[in-house]
């Protein structure tokens, strides 16, 4: 996004953070705010902002890190700030593909595609993600892998997933959002 803050990028005249809030909120009993910069811009969204704990830049096993060790519930989902369009029920799906299986982990997916940055996340893996953290692990998928995983299809809303990486993707979402 050219250096810019994506989740501070307008769409629609609002910041993209601001729909991600405005439809991931109602789904959840307690919202945070993971940013490492621009944390006085994201607190006027009147959420807890918190930054990663680990040092170097662990993408965003360092935010569901700092998230499961700030959340003040036993359960974490998470979503990203650049997918505006996260489907409004994703949460109450996830929870359910938790309870009936007894995993320690949800993953939405569309097709054969997981992704794993839409999540819902028991809090007690937090000393697990954190050795894995502490060897050196970044990749999402890699870390899930080790635990009692459920991915749960949303191919009926499958342009819900859609984000929103580079000004031109911004633009034609910006003409066309997906629908629903």
């Amino acid at each position: 996004m050219g250096g810019v803050d994506k989740g501070l990028r307008e769409l629609h005249g609002k910041p993209m953070a601001a729909a991600v809030i405005a439809r991931f909120a109602p789904q959840v009993d307690e919202l945070l705010i993971n940013a490492n910069q621009n944390a006085e811009i994201y607190a006027q969204f009147g959420y807890r902002v918190i930054p990663d704990m680990i040092g170097g830049y662990a993408g965003p096993l360092a935010g569901l890190h700092a998230a499961l060790a700030s959340a003040t519930h036993e359960l974490v989902a998470t979503a990203p700030c650049d997918s505006p369009f996260l489907p409004l029920d994703v949460v109450a799906r996830l929870y359910t593909a938790m309870k009936t299986s007894d995993a320690q982990l949800t993953v939405a997916k569309t097709g054969d595609q997981p992704h794993p940055v839409f999540c819902l996340c028991r809090r007690d893996v937090l000393p697990h993600l954190e050795q894995f953290l502490a060897a050196g692990g970044r990749k999402i998928d890699a870390w899930y892998a080790t635990l009692k995983v459920v991915e749960v299809a949303f191919d009926n809303v499958a342009d819900a997933f859609s984000n929103i990486n580079s000004p031109q993707e911004l633009a034609a979402f910006e003409k066309s959002p997906p629908a629903g």
